[in-house]
């Protein structure tokens, strides 16, 4: 497994990682323990070193990865989140309960290296940013616990451009975490930029378009009960009708290179960004192997030039809720 450093961190991650949240959030029902910990043991003996999970995905799933990787807690790189505390029901539509005040921080952060089975957390992420807590104040707040040995290095998840530059100027920040796929680029518009220029990784979840871009759902996908991909407007008809194309294009680099249209997906991925970490998720092993894969696919100039060629042509309709 090639692998890609953390930010301005010696810590080396594997240049694909592994998103848990499906395990316990967002996908339909709870996954089975038992076949969640052994495919997280399965990931890192795959080369995968690199977890994301949050409190906000269900205590469980931390739990999840506490009891995976207690006994190889040294093989792992873990990262957490805090600032969503709950969630409430306004307008018959669930809201996030923020709270990054600096003893609200600390709280959070204890329960999660309970869960977690550790001592240290090795990238701590604000999940979304609180309104009412200043960026400094956050970032200070990192600082401390970075001193103190609690957390090695902090990154922030879906914040605005103004607010990372202020938050990084007072402790720095080694990572970014935005959604990012062949059919979401905004992130090409201003943070690459901006990770450039502050030394940053960029870390990718939802890299495959929450599975879209496999090829694998047409629109007659019936999703099971609980997963929100019944609601994501990328999976309807008329969504589906338009991307087709790229999605032929993608199977046919796939079809010349004996990978699999995913695998296609997370080497174009890789290829843009000497800083990317695209963090798939999966809770099947086919699907670990196939995705860990992807990895060591090598991608020639021109052929990424036809998927960029593509991707411009088509105009993919980047509709995702």
């Amino acid at each position: 497994m090639k692998k890609r450093t953390l930010g301005h961190t010696n810590i080396e991650v594997s240049a694909i990682g592994l998103g848990t949240m499906g395990m316990d959030h967002a996908y339909g029902p709870q996954k089975d323990r038992k076949e969640m910990v052994a495919l997280l043991r399965k990931a890192v003996e795959l080369g995968c070193n690199f977890f994301d999970t949050a409190v906000v995905y269900g205590e469980e799933n931390e739990m999840l990865l506490g009891e995976a990787f207690e006994t190889i807690r040294e093989q792992v790189v873990l990262a957490t989140k805090f600032g969503i505390v709950g969630q409430e029901i306004v307008d018959d539509k669930p809201q996030n309960i923020l709270n990054s005040q600096p003893e609200s921080i600390r709280e959070q952060l204890e329960g999660s290296l309970k869960r977690l089975r550790t001592d240290v957390i090795d990238l701590y992420y604000q999940h979304r940013i609180d309104p009412n807590v200043e960026p400094e104040t956050v970032a200070e707040t990192m600082k401390e616990l970075i001193e103190e040995g609690k957390i090695k290095a902090w990154g922030l998840s879906n914040a605005p451009i103004d607010y990372i530059r202020r938050a990084h100027a007072v402790c720095p920040l080694s990572a970014i975490e935005n959604q990012y796929s062949m059919v979401w680029r905004e992130p090409e518009k201003e943070l690459f930029a901006l990770c450039e220029e502050l030394g940053m990784s960029f870390v990718a979840y939802s890299p495959l378009g929450n599975g879209f871009l496999t090829g694998e759902y047409t629109k007659d996908t019936k999703f099971p009960e609980g997963d929100f991909r019944n609601f994501m407007g990328r999976f309807k008809p008329e969504v589906l009708d338009h991307n087709q194309a790229l999605l032929d294009v993608i199977a046919d680099v796939a079809k010349r290179k004996d990978a699999t249209s995913a695998q296609i997906v997370f080497a174009w991925e890789l290829a843009q960004k000497p800083f990317i970490i695209p963090i798939p998720g999966t809770t099947k092993l086919h699907r670990l192997e196939e995705n860990l894969g992807g990895a060591a696919i090598e991608l020639s100039d021109s052929e990424l030039k036809e998927i960029n060629d593509a991707l411009d042509k088509i105009g993919v309709d980047e509709t995702h809720f």
